[in-house]
């Protein structure tokens, strides 16, 4: 009598791979929409620190922070290094991450990577308020690369690279940047700010035919509610996991949605609030933005451009 044989076949390990491989293909997506989730509630938890401490600084000065790069002045030059998301990081913790000085004049400082005086001051960390926001929760980057430190941008343009900004959760990949203290880590994108202009009630007109809004000339941005042009510098540089590398208009490098004018005003545009006529027979309806009497927190999400679909942004979501 021949004895039994014992074990699985070839065919029967074939057949418990492929329902493995099954399992897993199955299992696998649902893993990355957690995953997906998960960094998206940890983005909306940044959000929240971040507006409570700009709700304690409006408290303790009486307004939410600038954000404004572009406007009429002695010299011009000195306006466009310093744009809204930077200031952002001022304001909740500070110009060098001492915590914010009262007598900020929200400008980069009197020549490229020079600090303004009264942050040289020994005796200028008395006049201070803590940080609004913990480091660790605001993931704080330095924007440009410098003799001390490294930073998100090899070439930040006319933006000075000593500043800072509060970064997102979602880390960009093959990208990576050393801290002081010697430790290689991935960066997120930085977050853009805006602050509304509660006095002006102009927004841009809408064309409900298109469904396009109608884009104002440039010298007119300062009129309405919120300014396009508020982080313009800071988009004009491309993605973080191309570090800047080309400033120059190069349609190969990426470039952000919300570079173009009459895209950010759709964008941020309340379709939730019905259109007015902005002149009688004009046939085209006057639009209103969200949050129009405060501001906006825009994160680039996963794919590292702003003004896509992953957007995790603190309005209309």
């Amino acid at each position: 009598m021949n004895a039994k044989q014992s074990g699985l076949t070839m065919i029967e390990i074939l057949v418990v791979l492929s329902i493995v491989a099954l399992l897993a293909g199955l299992l696998l997506p649902a893993v990355h929409t957690v995953q997906k989730m998960a960094r998206e509630t940890k983005q909306k938890a940044q959000f929240t620190a971040i507006e409570l401490g700009l709700g304690t600084f409006k408290n303790d000065y009486g307004d939410y922070p600038r954000s404004d790069w572009w406007k009429t002045a002695v010299d011009p030059a000195l306006d466009i290094r310093y744009c809204g998301a930077q200031k952002l990081a001022e304001a909740l913790v500070g110009y060098d991450l001492l915590g914010f000085h009262p007598d900020s004049d929200w400008k980069a400082g009197a020549s490229e990577g020079v600090p303004p005086p009264v942050y040289t001051v020994a005796g200028s960390l008395e006049q201070r308020k803590s940080r609004y926001i913990d480091l660790d929760t605001a993931n704080v980057f330095q924007l440009g690369r410098t003799p001390l430190n490294d930073g998100l941008f090899v070439n930040t343009g006319g933006l000075a690279p000593f500043t800072y900004v509060l970064c997102d959760v979602f880390s960009v990949s093959g990208r990576k940047i050393v801290l002081s203290s010697g430790k290689t880590v991935s960066p997120g994108s930085p977050i853009l700010y805006y602050k509304a202009n509660p006095a002006s009630k102009v927004f841009p007109d809408f064309n409900p035919i298109t469904k396009v809004t109608i884009p104002p000339p440039p010298t007119a941005l300062e009129s309405y509610i919120y300014n396009a042009r508020d982080n313009w510098p800071l988009l004009s540089l491309g993605k973080v996991a191309n570090g800047g590398a080309a400033v120059v208009v190069d349609p190969a490098r990426n470039r952000h949605p919300l570079e173009d004018f009459a895209y950010f005003y759709n964008y941020i545009r309340d379709p939730r609030v019905p259109l007015r006529l902005s002149a009688p027979g004009a046939g085209v309806g006057m639009g209103w933005p969200y949050r129009p009497d405060s501001y906006l927190l825009i994160s680039a999400g996963t794919d590292g451009l702003y003004g896509t679909d992953d957007d995790i942004r603190s309005f209309g979501q």
